[in-house]
């Protein structure tokens, strides 16, 4: 795996790498995505790509979380000044999605599993984004009136795709929510193709300039 990354890293032709995951057991995922080259890095995973958002410089970000920002943004909502919550600390949603709404001056609560009180979190949020992986994990009753509320989980139940927020419950009380399956999924996709644009300017900008 290690070999076919770098043969790929010192491909000029290849301008975007991305390891899916889970990998199979005996392979150390940290490894294999610190393996690609930065610039070519379209997952925006590795720890270099991640520590330049951390830094604040929004360069080749996690796809999930850059389109989590873009249908937020698409509602009109303004980030600055506003309440946002994210439950679910993943490094790859949960953390990218707060630090990139903090970029943007919004006042960012992180939740997780030892949260005490999720439902009084979420009825203080402006922006609501749910990344935990459980099934069904916010309702109605945990959203503020008029919220933007983004629907990142993915639960396989009897064969269908869930999310983790009860969208008949939810839809009723939220201004705008995304719909599991349809929502987060192919924005998710757009942004991977956005971010390879990004990876081949980055690329021949530093071809140019060596």
């Amino acid at each position: 795996l290690l070999d076919t990354i770098q043969g790929l890293n010192d491909r000029s032709e290849i301008h975007g790498i991305l390891v899916q995951l889970p990998l199979p057991d005996g392979l150390d995922s940290h490894e294999a995505i610190n393996a690609i080259d930065p610039m070519k890095d379209v997952d925006g995973c590795t720890t270099t790509n991640l520590g330049e958002l951390v830094s604040g410089n929004e360069r080749l970000v996690p796809c999930t979380p850059r389109g989590t920002i873009a249908m937020i943004e698409s509602t009109g909502t303004t980030f600055e000044g506003k309440t946002a919550v994210v439950i679910g600390r993943s490094i790859l949603v949960g953390k990218p999605v707060a630090l990139l709404m903090l970029n943007r001056h919004a006042v960012v609560t992180l939740c997780h599993s030892r949260t005490p009180d999720l439902g009084a979190e979420g009825r203080e949020a402006d922006i609501l984004v749910v990344a935990a992986g459980r099934r069904g994990l916010v309702t109605g009753d945990m959203i503020k009136p008029g919220a933007v509320v983004i629907d990142v989980g993915i639960n396989v139940v009897d064969g269908k795709l869930k999310g983790d927020v009860d969208f008949e419950s939810a839809k009723e009380v939220a201004g705008h929510i995304t719909p599991v399956p349809g929502g987060v999924g192919p924005m998710t996709r757009a942004m991977l193709l956005e971010n390879t644009l990004i990876a081949a300017k980055l690329q021949a900008d530093s071809a140019s300039e060596s």
